[in-house]
């Protein structure tokens, strides 16, 4: 399913908790993550990967998405095979004063 280009993105910061995982797992997930979000993109979907942060101490990964929905976010997931706890919106802080 194609989504309009035109729609707004927003970013979404996206927590992955992973208790007993080390880093090199941590990362492999997150690499499936961006290579999902890549094959999205190309098939015409308003999403794009902005980066991804292994906290192997904390057993946890953080990625940043841009997209024009939550769902293209959770879609994204379901591909790659990752599940998450978290979705939040991340509003820059200079939208912050035009609110």
């Amino acid at each position: 399913m194609r989504r309009s280009a035109t729609a707004a993105r927003r970013a979404y910061v996206v927590d992955h908790y992973r208790p007993g995982r080390g880093g090199d797992e941590l990362r492999q997930e997150a690499e499936r993550l961006r290579d999902a979000v890549v094959d999205l993109g190309r098939a015409g979907n308003a999403i794009t990967w902005l980066s991804s942060n292994v906290m192997p101490d904390d057993d946890y990964f953080q990625s940043v998405l841009e997209a024009t929905s939550e769902r293209l976010v959770r879609e994204a997931h379901a591909l790659a095979g990752v599940s998450l706890e978290r979705i939040s919106l991340a509003i820059p802080i200079c939208e912050v004063n035009e609110r």
